[in-house]
């Protein structure tokens, strides 16, 4: 059975509410041998971690996605910092910045929550998942001035932009917009990423891949993703698992 690694899912999301616990008691049957619950508020933040409690094969990380930081205590700071220490905390995130709906939280109050806490992950030592939607420009920026380990999830720049990410020594993580029609862009860096500077990931229970689009996602449905890179890269998609999975616990030192 095949080894998945889901680095980003949301498994405190509604959309699970109704059978959260029978299916994440039946993904380890299904080949998931571990899964990064990203926090996107403090609510979720802390659910991630109770959730990193109760299933083994959970981790989590702590942050303040762009689309919640309006409103945010002035304090957050300090929760996220607790979080961030509890045993199973891997990361902080998910942080960065999203630029596509123009009653978005203000991009300077956006910038700022960013950089609060890239500047406690370098702190803390921890790495970083970065949000980036619409915002390649400040988000290339504000990186290359703190230089976080970590990785873009849902990447979806460019070639180009990918290759600076690299650079900067982050990582990349695709999930299943790989599979979308007409997704040119993400198969072009599907196929161009180094192959150890690869993440798969789903974003659960959003971003479905092929055939699954408009349902809910789960970690189980990683496979259909690293097939379609796999397919494009020319090797199995075994590969594609086995060196996503190296990855992942390389980047958020979680042992093998």
């Amino acid at each position: 059975m095949e080894q998945i690694f889901d680095s980003h899912a949301h498994y405190d999301d509604e959309a699970f509410q109704n059978d959260r616990a029978e299916l994440l008691q039946r993904l380890p049957q299904l080949g998931v041998c571990c899964v990064i619950n990203a926090g996107a508020s403090l609510e979720s933040s802390l659910a991630s971690a109770r959730l990193a409690e109760e299933y083994p094969y959970f981790y989590a990380a702590a942050g303040v996605h762009p689309e919640c930081v309006s409103g945010i205590p002035e304090d957050y700071l300090a929760t996220i910092r607790h979080l961030a220490s509890l045993p199973k905390a891997v990361a902080i995130g998910e942080i960065g910045l999203d630029y596509h709906f123009p009653d978005m939280a203000p991009k300077e109050i956006q910038r700022r929550i960013f950089e609060e806490q890239l500047s406690l992950a370098a702190e803390l030592g921890l790495p970083v998942i970065v949000h980036d939607r619409d915002a390649h420009g400040d988000t290339m920026e504000i990186l290359r001035r703190y230089r976080p380990q970590g990785v873009l999830h849902c990447f979806s720049g460019s070639v180009e932009m990918m290759r600076e990410v690299l650079s900067l020594g982050m990582y990349i993580g695709l999930g299943g917009a790989v599979t979308f029609k007409n997704a040119r862009v993400p198969v072009e860096v599907a196929r161009e990423v180094p192959l150890d500077r690869l993440l798969t990931e789903t974003d659960a229970p959003y971003m479905s891949p092929v055939p699954f689009r408009g349902k809910r996602c789960d970690s189980s449905m990683i496979v259909y993703s690293a097939a379609k890179i796999a397919e494009v890269r020319g090797i199995s998609s075994h590969e594609v698992l086995e060196a996503a999975r190296e990855n992942a616990c390389r980047l958020f030192r979680i042992p093998k």
